[in-house]
């Protein structure tokens, strides 16, 4: 089984080391307790929405290249070989959506 927890906790571990910042410098930046963003780096916690926005201000990130890094890996987990995943929105589903919001 695939826990969500975990992979997000693996990639902002990642994205932290990969910045060269310590656990204490990442949680005094985000104003979350150090005990409470080691729990959530190593998949015992779930993060709330404010705390994982917090945590990607404090990583200078922003939370839709987390949230990606994040489903990706779940897809790589699934079996899911993403190089047949488009990386973007195809013109004609953006046209359909714009014409959808034009009629509200």
């Amino acid at each position: 089984m695939v826990l969500v927890r975990q992979e997000i906790g693996d990639v902002l571990r990642d994205l932290r080391l990969q910045k060269g910042r310590t656990l204490r410098q990442v949680a005094g930046r985000a104003s979350v307790a150090l005990g409470y963003l080691s729990e959530v780096e190593r998949g015992q916690k779930e993060a709330s929405s404010e705390i994982l926005a917090s945590v990607a201000d404090a990583l200078d990130t922003p939370i839709s290249v987390i949230m990606r890094e994040v489903g990706d890996r779940i897809a790589v987990l699934e079996g899911i070989n993403l190089d047949v995943i488009p990386d973007t929105v195809p013109a004609e589903l953006v046209a359909d959506f714009d014409a959808d919001l034009m009629l509200r």
